[in-house]
């Protein structure tokens, strides 16, 4: 998610407390996403690629979603415009949306970054987030989007669901905007979704 929220270039900072990831060099903005696993076709850029354009409200919205991609998947009619597998768009969401309890895979962004990110913080919150940037440093351009059975990542997503709904204070600062609320990670997450599932057609 920290990649979809802002383009620098070339940042550089240290692995700061024991985080698995570091904000690295020559990174360019914009640029294709994580290719599908074992996909050997040219990856499909997606910030044109064709995508649902969704507005979840809750996270109600964003569980009846869930089940209507599954339900399109057992029946065959699951379209994909993207480059990730189902299950990895949903593994995805849940891995970030879990973030803020569990820890982030990477340290904080660059102080001017997280300056230049925190103007636009309503921004995303209100409106979405810019498709295909990567995170720099990330060697798949972003973390969370290990392949793994839609089912496996259904069940993933929804713990994660229940967890915000519980109403737990997120432990862990935000790389790039740092302390949250409660409503903004929500927010935040649910934008996070529209941006992935969309990718995602059920028929």
């Amino acid at each position: 998610m920290v990649g979809e929220l802002m383009r620098p270039g070339g940042i550089r900072s240290r692995d700061r407390g024991g985080c698995r990831g570091a904000w690295g060099a020559g990174y360019s903005g914009g640029i294709l996403e994580t290719t599908m696993a074992n996909n050997l076709s040219p990856p499909i850029d997606t910030r044109t690629a064709e995508r649902r354009e969704l507005r979840f409200a809750t996270l109600e919205d964003l569980e009846r979603d869930i089940d209507r991609i599954i339900a399109a998947d057992a029946a065959a009619r699951l379209r994909i415009t993207g480059n990730w597998t189902p299950g990895q768009v949903l593994g995805h969401v849940a891995s970030w949306m879990s973030y803020p309890y569990e820890g982030f895979p990477i340290g904080p962004a660059p102080w001017f970054v997280r300056v230049i990110v925190g103007w636009r913080r309503k921004k995303y919150l209100d409106e979405g987030m810019p498709r295909g940037v990567r995170i720099p440093g990330a060697k798949d351009g972003t973390y969370g989007v290990e392949a793994i059975p839609l089912q496996d990542a259904a069940a993933r997503l929804r713990k994660a669901i229940g967890q915000l709904r519980e109403g737990e204070r997120p432990r862990h600062p935000s790389p790039v905007f740092g302390e949250m609320t409660l409503d903004e990670v929500t927010r935040l997450n649910l934008r996070h979704a529209e941006l992935h599932l969309g990718f995602l057609h059920p028929g």
